[in-house]
């Protein structure tokens, strides 16, 4: 159904109307648009009057082919209903949206064909940077498929961004953003085992995951500093779910493993061990101590509030954005990484003697 327009007209009126009317060319009437060009104060006033009287709506299409019209930013992650990517996601559009870029956003659902599909489509809309986040499968095949897609992006003025994912080769055009999971898992597990437990049951998430491996080493590492070694039994690989969380607690109750305290990879896999230490009969923290990793705003409300790692994930989005923002397409690699910091609160304390 066609509509009529202010001068009685059907259809949609194209720039070559605005310039008829306006009396001036149709690359002049562009050039107003888009703003790309200094125009005299008069002929701009001409145009906007003739856009003005014929309801003209430029095509989004077209000012993205012609490289005019609101800038914009792709923020990729696998699922968008994730607590500390809902957060990172939050970070990045506030802060694209007060430096005047438009944010799309793209959930995968972990699909990689999907993943490569969007990323095509905003290489050929020539968008600022996109925003790859969340960990991921730190295999040669993954960093060489992230170095083509790095390459790709900045032949087409474009720039790939990783937020909490590892680096690529020296000499990529990567902006690589991250925060510190080893050292936040080491100082979490060191708080742990200052209270004096020695058998701490790990649930982490999967073997190749790079942001589960980082927090595996740091518990580890805080146990070799003390002159330890943990007991292979008591780490467990699972995913970064409050279903997993369940589901390996529930297993290492059911084989009898023991431990005094419980090392989560995420606050999601936290929150479904102390559902199953719950329904075990087991009190959090008189009977067993538990820490999470993420301090997702829940965290605080379960019971007990949960001692945790406080990740900055929204300054991570923001960060990403103000980083890619001051970057060219073809600059070299740009390696950034945040801190963490333990947030004690009463879901750990000392062993029963």
């Amino acid at each position: 159904m066609t509509r009529k327009s202010r001068d009685g007209s059907e259809g949609r009126h194209t720039i070559r109307d605005v310039a008829a009317r306006a009396g001036v060319s149709a690359s002049t009437v562009s050039r107003v648009l888009g703003g790309a060009y200094p125009v005299s104060a008069a002929t701009r006033s001409r145009v906007m009057r003739a856009v003005r009287e014929l309801d003209y709506v430029a095509d989004a299409r077209a000012k993205a082919v012609a490289g005019v019209g609101t800038p914009t930013l792709a923020f990729v992650l696998d699922d968008i209903t994730g607590p500390s990517f809902a957060h990172m996601a939050h970070g990045v559009e506030r802060e694209a949206s007060r430096l005047g870029h438009l944010c799309l956003v793209c959930s995968t659902d972990g699909d990689p064909e999907h993943q490569l599909d969007f990323i095509e489509m905003m290489r050929a809309q020539r968008t600022k940077a996109v925003i790859l986040v969340g960990g991921t499968g730190d295999t040669p095949e993954n960093r060489d498929r992230m170095a083509r897609i790095a390459d790709l992006l900045a032949s087409a003025g474009s720039r790939l961004v990783l937020c909490g994912r590892p680096p690529l080769a020296p000499g990529t055009p990567v902006t690589v953003i991250e925060y510190d999971n080893e050292g936040g898992a080491h100082a979490l597990c060191s708080h742990v085992l200052a209270q004096g437990h020695r058998r701490i049951l790990f649930l982490g998430g999967e073997a190749d995951n790079a942001t589960a491996r980082g927090r595996e080493r740091g518990y580890r590492t805080a146990h070799q500093a003390r002159g330890l070694e943990p007991d292979p039994a008591l780490i467990m690989s699972g995913d970064f779910t409050r279903a997993s969380g369940h589901r390996l607690m529930r297993e290492a109750l059911a084989r009898g493993l023991e431990f005094t305290a419980v090392m989560a990879a995420t606050d999601m896999v936290a929150a479904g061990a102390l559902t199953a230490l719950h329904e075990a009969g087991l009190r959090v923290p008189d009977g067993v101590s538990l820490a999470g990793y993420d301090d997702i705003p829940f965290a605080r409300d379960l019971y007990p509030p949960l001692t945790t790692v406080h990740v900055p994930h929204e300054e991570l989005g923001r960060l990403a954005v103000r980083t890619v923002l001051g970057r060219s397409p073809g600059d070299p690699d740009e390696h950034l990484l945040l801190g963490t910091h333990v947030v004690v609160r009463a879901s750990v304390a000392a062993p029963r003697s």
